[in-house]
């Protein structure tokens, strides 16, 4: 008879992923997810079989998360552009200073590099997509359009700002936002 877990395969997954969002993917091994779970490594390896495994059990978690904070924000934030700025920048707020979010983009290389991994992505790009557009838009068309390319430019501001370090990411995305939201014509 197979012993009783000690901890649930959600708290081992939120461990796996507080250890890969501050030391990064490279630093996950058995030994380490050990250290963050109280798991021997033997136990990991039997739950996940390879640290690739057990990487793409994490990430996938963390996609998890996304999701759901994504879909509460849906819900919560106002239905306009002021609406589709907070929702954006709430969804920022864990990016932290410059250094955390060099670590992000370490996350963000192992989604790209996995096809399971990268296929959550798509469909979060998606959600998201369709939760900015219908805050800037009626026509259904015009929804897709600008969800899809403010999505794109907050990415892209996230990005800059992690060089400039201008001010706080919270101003100086709802700056940025803000001023294309403007030169799109959306109010």
């Amino acid at each position: 008879m197979a012993r009783p877990r000690k901890i649930s395969d959600e708290d081992v997954l939120e461990a796996l992923a507080g250890q890969l969002a501050t030391q990064g993917p490279q630093a996950l091994t058995f030994a380490s997810a050990s250290s963050a779970t109280g798991l021997s490594p033997a136990t990991l390896v039997q739950r996940y079989g390879s640290r690739e495994a057990m990487l793409r059990a994490g990430l996938l978690w963390m996609w998890d998360e996304l999701n759901k904070q994504t879909a509460f924000l849906d819900a919560t934030q106002s239905l306009d552009a002021e609406g589709a700025i907070g929702l954006l920048i709430r969804l920022s707020a864990d990016y932290g200073g410059g250094d955390e979010a060099a670590q992000g983009l370490l996350l963000l290389r192992e989604d790209l590099r996995d096809p399971v991994v990268r296929a959550r992505g798509v469909a979060w790009n998606h959600t998201l997509s369709s939760a900015l557009g219908r805050r800037l838009s009626a026509d259904a068309n015009g929804q897709e359009r600008l969800g899809r390319l403010m999505a794109s430019q907050w990415q892209g501001a996230v990005l800059w700002w992690g060089f400039s370090r201008e001010g706080t990411l919270r101003s100086y995305l709802r700056r940025e936002l803000r001023e294309w939201l403007s030169a799109v014509g959306v109010r």
